[in-house]
């Protein structure tokens, strides 16, 4: 490690940065949220230039024409990628822009200046290489680009031009502002640079240089942009590890606290055990990305942004059971990042016990099919033969169904076992789940459910707490109107003619909060309607009743004639939260709750 004198951290970094182009008559703007707000296109904030589109294309910026900023970014497609030494799901992107102001030359001479000038990072010329955009039928070479390095001192023999997969930024989404860029690459290996950045891993790209010059359309073509526009960016934690030393990004003081608690929590000393470097990369970036994506209103989910960051969490507890770690994984490991990032983002601060307690509950809810799930992987994987290694759509389906496995992790098991994954297959699976929710939700599941899949279950479960709870808060004057049940969140109508207070919303989440720690049995009975109602079943709906009706007790707590799944143990239902209390119609008021 560097001297305490030259110790880089990324606090510094980003000061330098930001100081740099302040100089160069650039104003500073704040970051934007990782979860775009206006914006259907994009899950995350991918990129520093994301928020600015409007202002790329012709809009007039209140900043002026120069910018520059620091910018949280989430880039999903790099999770395959985290285990590596440089890849990373959220990372900070140093970047500046200008609005129809400079070009070309004047961004790669700033550029240029910043990373290789003894007052700024002081990088030495001689181990960076630069690449350009080669052209294709549509878009030309980009000579004037090399031209700008070559005055600047870069020999020939260090300017490489790529394809559009190497040197073509955007748009993000499907349509808008894109163009070629041109990138500079560091030489992390010891001794002379050898061969070229897109052959050898050893030359790390730390600067991009973006010129933004046509717009996409929906037809997939390309209109020059009226305003041409520069957009760059600078990895803050794969500079930060270069200018220290570091042979992986892993090493920079935003992320090595985070992943010696892993090892600690592992027993794995991390001076003389690499063997598991991978597993303890993954969980340190994977609850580090988790932790931003909560703390900007993301919750756990099967659908986008909540997908995304349920598959983080599981799979950074799978690495976890790889080293041993099962059990209590998440909160030392989340309380650790807050720690480590809340200077540079106070919103972690203000939300600690918010933050911890989501992830926390997504942790206790895998952990309950975990094992279950695995035997049942390796079961499938068993019936392979030595001709036949691929897992069934339909295997591969039931682990996600039933044990909360992401597709993307059964792969990533089989792949560790030499097999594949019948991924069409898989998707029949779930479109045939799908039609079936569809056709449940007007036959048998007509209540107000999805789908009959776990989380929904459990919804539907909570409901026949929330009922009887506003019963004995409110009065046996309340009767549920309706509900509409999702695996994200219930949603429930009840007649009641005032708003509710905090005080009787609190009351109401507490105890079914009492009822679901108790651990009731859930039963189920099928009588008469006379019977149920001489059992004590509340039922309201008396029109759409047989000559049968299945009557489900929650212990002693409730007992409901209903249709539909429900859990066997309240227990299996986690933390309920009531968020939302309003007015649906006039008599009727309406609660929006989750669980955690």
């Amino acid at each position: 490690m560097s001297s305490k004198k030259n110790y880089w951290t990324g606090t510094r970094l980003r000061d330098l940065y930001l100081s740099f182009f302040k100089s160069k008559d650039h104003a500073i703007i704040p970051g934007a949220p990782v979860v775009p707000k206006e914006d259907p296109t994009v899950l995350f904030t991918p990129a520093g230039m994301h928020p600015l589109v409007p202002f790329l294309m012709g809009q007039a910026h209140p900043e002026g024409k120069r910018l520059a900023s620091a910018q949280l970014c989430v880039r999903t497609t790099d999770i395959d990628d985290v285990g590596d030494n440089t890849h990373l799901t959220v990372f900070e992107m140093l970047g500046n822009w200008s609005l129809g102001d400079y070009f070309k030359e004047e961004a790669i001479a700033m550029s240029w200046q910043f990373v290789t000038a003894k007052e700024w990072l002081n990088l030495p010329a001689d181990r960076l290489a630069v690449t350009c955009y080669r052209g294709d039928e549509v878009v030309p070479k980009d000579e004037e680009s090399a031209t700008v390095w070559q005055k600047l001192g870069v020999p020939a023999e260090r300017i490489f031009f790529y394809g559009r997969e190497d040197n073509w930024w955007g748009p993000v989404g499907e349509t808008g502002p894109c163009g070629p860029d041109s990138e500079i690459f560091y030489w992390t290996g010891a001794g002379e640079p050898t061969g070229e950045p897109a052959t050898n891993e050893l030359w790390v790209e730390i600067w991009n240089n973006v010129f933004m010059q046509y717009d996409q359309r929906d037809d997939g073509t390309y209109v020059a942009l009226k305003q041409k526009n520069v957009d760059t960016g600078l990895g803050l934690e794969r500079t930060v590890a270069i200018l220290n030393g570091f042979d992986h990004v892993y090493a920079v003081d935003t992320l090595a606290p985070i992943l010696e608690k892993v090892a600690e929590l592992a027993q794995i000393n991390t001076l003389t055990d690499t063997s598991n470097a991978k597993s303890l990369r993954i969980i340190t970036d994977h609850l580090r990305a988790a932790v931003m994506m909560v703390a900007h209103g993301v919750s756990p989910s099967n659908l986008d942004r909540g997908y995304v960051l349920r598959r983080l969490i599981r799979r950074a507890i799978r690495h976890g059971r790889l080293l041993g770690i099962n059990q209590n994984l998440v909160e030392p490991v989340v309380q650790k990042v807050i720690e480590v990032l809340q200077s540079a983002y106070p919103e972690l601060k203000n939300k600690k016990d918010s933050i911890t307690s989501t992830i926390v509950a997504e942790e206790d809810k895998f952990r309950k099919t975990l094992e279950r799930g695995l035997r049942e992987f390796e079961k499938s994987a068993q019936l392979l033969t030595d001709d036949k290694k691929e897992l069934s759509g339909q295997a591969v389906f039931t682990l996600y169904d039933t044990y909360g496995f992401p597709l993307e992790m059964t792969q990533e098991l089989a792949d560790e076992r030499g097999l594949v994954v019948d991924e069409a297959g898989f998707n029949e699976a779930f479109k045939a789940h799908q039609e079936k929710s569809r056709t449940a939700t007007v036959g048998t599941f007509a209540s107000g459910l999805a789908d009959n899949s776990e989380q929904v279950v459990k919804y539907h479960t909570a409901t026949h707490l929330l009922h009887e709870a506003l019963r004995r808060v409110l009065g046996q004057q309340v009767q549920q109107k309706g509900s509409n049940i999702t695996a994200e969140r219930l949603r429930f109508d009840f007649t009641y003619d005032q708003k509710m207070t905090d005080e009787e919303k609190k009351k109401v989440e507490q105890m079914v909060n009492e009822q679901i720690k108790a651990g009731l049995v859930v039963k189920v009975e099928e009588m008469s309607p006379e019977e149920a109602n001489k059992a004590g079943a509340l039922g309201f709906f008396a029109d759409k009743y047989g000559d049968k009706v299945t009557v489900y007790s929650v212990g002693d707590f409730s007992k409901e004639i209903c249709t539909g799944p429900h859990v066997n143990n309240t227990s299996e239902l986690g933390t309920f939260v009531l968020q939302k209390e309003e007015s649906s119609s006039s008599g009727v008021r309406r609660i929006k709750a989750v669980l955690r």
